[in-house]
């Protein structure tokens, strides 16, 4: 038994549509509106559509305040990734490794982190044990990205 059902499976579904060929020439579903066209000229109407007319002067329903959409977009969580350093073994090392295996990376400790969001550096920093932490690290920010440069 197959899951993807038939055409034959559901006659009721594929009455009254349209041939696939029929639609790539133009046919049934005529022609597409010209979308740099205004809406005003374009000759659509909700009635023959089926739907019930529409005030096109009537305000939306619901209409957000500016302020708070732009507000909005900072409870947005965002992922923050620092890297180290960068490491390239040949796949038979890695396959070799093993717990207490010491991988060198091509940084010193001194150097500097990067901080990325995405895949774009956002600023450099170095790493910092927090106080009071148990051990954990933090990045203190010594250059933040402006305008596509590091300062």
């Amino acid at each position: 038994m197959t899951d993807t059902p038939e055409d034959d499976d559901f006659p009721a579904m594929a009455a009254g549509l349209p041939d696939l060929d029929d639609i790539s020439d133009g046919g049934e579903m005529g022609e597409l509106p010209d979308l740099d066209e205004p809406m005003s000229e374009m000759n659509m109407s909700t009635q023959s559509a089926g739907l019930p007319a529409m005030d096109e002067t009537a305000a939306p329903a619901y209409t957000a305040p500016a302020a708070g959409r732009r507000q909005a977009i900072y409870d947005v969580p965002v992922e923050v990734v620092v890297s180290v350093g960068r490491a390239r073994p040949m796949i038979g090392s890695l396959m070799g490794m093993k717990r207490d295996t010491l991988i060198p990376l091509d940084s010193r400790m001194e150097d500097p982190v990067e901080i990325y969001v995405g895949d774009r550096v956002i600023a450099r920093g170095e790493l910092q044990e927090l106080p009071e932490e148990d051990g954990r690290l933090g990045v203190r920010l010594t250059e933040i990205v402006e305008g596509g440069i590091l300062a």
